[in-house]
């Protein structure tokens, strides 16, 4: 994992079943198991009371995977899974969801004091569901093991602002959009520049900033985006796909206001870069298997590897539905005429019967040749991601081999595609 600065982070956390009390291990065990069958209905409570009370939290959370319920299973998700570890030896770690979280919490500005504010509304909501069954002692041993959570929270993403010099209190950083490049009919580039004149921050390939916008009604949301490119020293690129809604669901707000009304010379807000998908140093080659916006993580990857190690062998594998809405190509294939050992493989739902250079269809990896010792980015919707570790690990790439990039909410369902 890396910092915001891409030097090596290691979170070395004591053994989750010492962390937990005796008598708070004896009484989660016993409930865990109807906690976590109610935990969406828990959550899909906890967030309505939570912002009729405090409505300034809105402008952290994303309403749209607020409508979609993915934010309340993925909080649910997390929790229990987090429960689990206390007092399963064998249970998977978390250290990596963990990472994720705090990574995002402090993209979004996340305080200490706002633990507080989630810990009393989450557990009032238990309270709510579960009835006459959460007795003193149940209260007690939820609520050690949600603050065990938050400490562990707080004091990693206490690490990761003073590493980037960032004060929670003032997280963001105006930056003025320099250049606007339409990448296809629904993919746009903005290149962004610090408005103060200032450096911009170190980038490591691979990280996300926090896009804050103050949208028509009035209301503030923000959104993550992948550091599409750093190419010039100044300034940071970001790539964002329209979202277009489908089966009745509207459009997305975010993204359809950064293209239909965002231009050179105007102001967004940005947080620092974060994430820990990250290549780390090593003479290793590289598969990067991307669908659709996961380009984005693409480029910065094989921009850097072009930079500092064109030695390094590199394999991009990117599906999509068409040409026409494959962003980023051609400089991704420009790049990779600069490394000594590139290739590219392209499936499209629909092919140009000109177009020699791509496949027809899903990706399909099976007849790619795999160097030894392979390490493998792939970053796209979770069901593109479990088909690619599937596919690979049936040709012998260890999981450990396979690191991944989600979109939406780290659903703690997502480490089965890690």
């Amino acid at each position: 994992m890396s910092s915001t600065f891409g030097a090596p982070l290691s979170v070395v956390a004591p053994a989750p079943s010492c962390l937990l009390s005796a008598r708070a291990q004896a009484v989660v065990a016993a409930t865990a198991a109807v906690v976590a069958a109610h935990a969406d209905e828990i959550t899909a409570r906890f967030y309505p009371r939570m912002f009729a009370e405090r409505p300034e939290l809105l402008t952290v959370f994303n309403l749209a995977n607020q409508a979609t319920g993915e934010q309340p299973r993925a909080l649910a998700a997390s929790v229990v899974a987090y429960a689990m570890q206390l007092i399963d030896p064998d249970a998977p770690s978390f250290d990596h969801v963990l990472r994720r979280i705090a990574y995002k919490h402090v993209s979004l500005g996340i305080r200490p004091e706002q633990y507080t504010i989630v810990g009393h509304h989450l557990l009032a909501a238990v309270g709510e569901v579960l009835g006459d069954a959460v007795t003193a002692d149940v209260a007690a041993a939820w609520d050690e093991v949600y603050w065990l959570f938050a400490t562990q929270l707080i004091a990693l993403e206490a690490r990761l602002y003073a590493e980037a010099s960032v004060d929670p209190a003032q997280p963001l950083r105006a930056y003025r959009v320099v250049r606007r490049i339409e990448e296809t009919a629904d993919v746009i580039s903005l290149v962004l520049e610090p408005a103060d004149g200032g450096d911009r921050p170190p980038i490591a390939p691979g990280q996300y900033v926090s896009v804050f916008v103050d949208l028509p009604d009035g209301s503030r949301q923000p959104r993550q985006y992948t550091v599409s490119s750093t190419a010039v020293g100044t300034r940071l690129q970001i790539t964002v796909r329209r979202v277009r809604g489908v089966d009745g669901a509207p459009d997305g707000r975010v993204s359809t206001f950064l293209h239909d009304h965002v231009q050179v010379g105007d102001v967004l807000e940005l947080s620092a870069p974060a994430g820990d998908f990250v290549v780390e140093p090593s003479d290793g080659p590289l598969l990067l298997a991307s669908a659709g916006a996961g380009i984005t993580t693409v480029l910065p990857i094989v921009e850097h590897i072009a930079r500092t190690q064109p030695q390094r062998p590199v394999i991009v594998a990117h599906a999509d539905r068409t040409a026409q809405d494959h962003a980023l190509r051609d400089i991704v294939l420009h790049l990779g005429r600069q490394l000594d050992d590139f290739t590219a493989y392209t499936w499209y739902e629909t092919v140009d019967p000109e177009d020699t250079r791509a496949r027809s269809g899903y990706m399909d990896l099976t007849d790619v040749p795999l160097p030894q010792n392979v390490q493998v980015f792939t970053c796209g919707p979770l069901p593109f991601m479990r088909h690619v570790r599937s596919s690979l690990m049936a040709r012998g790439v260890p999981a450990s081999s396979i690191r991944y990039e989600i979109f939406g909410p780290d659903l703690w369902a997502a480490q089965a595609a890690a």
